[in-house]
């Protein structure tokens, strides 16, 4: 018998919830990572003047006088120290199948900053341009070839929903040349499949909780849509999801190291010129390498520029690979 069906029944019946068991192993002085938890006071917006013992009671995280409840785990310097299960697996594959790894990191730590991490290693392994707003303005806006809110929200997803009984499975997140899959142990709650993308139900409403408060989770029930939108927009196929066992969504990329839409490249086109020399204003020893993983450019392109630049006087080449900008 499947173990996660009498689960999922107490699960809904709120008798049980992972995040809400006592953990008596967890010592504060030792396991308690104070800098993350004021990150978490300061982005929740709370006054300084509450002690951190009074927000912590506020936040019902206590099972027992000092006996924490699991969902401290948010806030603990190596969480899988007492569930081995709570990581993230971030795995770069090189084509289309599983044959071969360009990358595969682990992710540990609070779960904010795990989050944090995963967003930062999806970012260097999907193709990210820049476009300059306003004439001559120095913003740089980061255009991402699947919106980042798109990740944000699959994350945040998978570290709140996911089945943290599950010892054999971790979250995950895989990237291929035609696909993104993000997948986390336990498929959906009965109670929620009839209605997919209408209603929100988390296995773990306290860990959730303090997403929300963290302003990282928008509008609650609102993911699902607000995902499809998002991937609709750029010119994408919608997410795909698996619910049973492991919960799964793919996001396809179709091709898009080229399909930046021609609107975009045309504003790409304008402003490269001036987004290299700002690039190269702020560190001259940038690389031809370095300037294309910045622009999201070719090298060929950005060598391309580089020449229009220098024949125009306001660049001088310097080194094999290295400009800096002319007088």
């Amino acid at each position: 018998m499947n173990q996660q069906i009498p689960r999922d029944f107490f699960q809904q019946a709120d008798k049980i919830h992972f995040d809400e068991k006592p953990c008596k192993e967890f010592d504060v002085l030792r396991d308690f990572d104070e800098s993350h938890f004021n990150v978490f006071r300061s982005e929740s917006g709370m006054p300084e003047s509450i002690p951190n013992d009074q927000i912590l009671r506020n936040l019902q995280v206590y099972a027992a006088e000092e006996i924490f409840k699991v969902v401290l785990f948010y806030f603990c310097k190596n969480p899988e120290k007492f569930f081995e299960q709570a990581i993230i697996r971030c795995v770069a594959f090189r084509g289309e199948t599983k044959r071969f790894i360009d990358d595969d990191k682990i992710f540990v730590g609070p779960l904010p900053f795990q989050f944090r991490q995963a967003i930062n290693w999806v970012r260097g392994k999907i193709n990210v341009g820049y476009d300059i707003e306003g004439q001559g303005s120095k913003a740089r806006v980061e255009i991402w070839e699947i919106s980042e809110s798109v990740f944000k929200e699959a994350i945040i997803n998978a570290l709140a929903h996911r089945d943290y009984y599950e010892k054999g499975a971790v979250t995950t997140i895989e990237v291929y040349d035609d696909r993104i899959e993000i997948s986390n142990p336990g498929g959906l709650l009965s109670a929620v499949k009839g209605e997919f993308g209408k209603r929100s139900m988390s296995r773990n409403p306290l860990i959730f909780g303090l997403f929300a408060r963290m302003k990282l989770v928008e509008k609650i029930g609102s993911g699902i849509p607000r995902m499809r939108e998002l991937m609709l927009a750029h010119g994408l196929p919608e997410p795909e999801y698996n619910m049973d066992g492991m919960f799964s969504i793919t996001l396809r990329r179709s091709a898009i190291e080229a399909k930046m839409s021609e609107k975009m490249s045309e504003k790409m086109s304008e402003k490269m010129p001036g987004l290299l020399l700002e690039l190269i204003n702020e560190n001259k020893y940038l690389t031809i390498k370095e300037l294309a993983e910045k622009t999201g450019k070719t090298t060929r392109t950005v060598e391309r520029y580089l020449k229009i630049l220098k024949s125009s006087g306001k660049l001088k080449r310097s080194g094999q690979a290295k400009v800096v900008i002319g007088s």
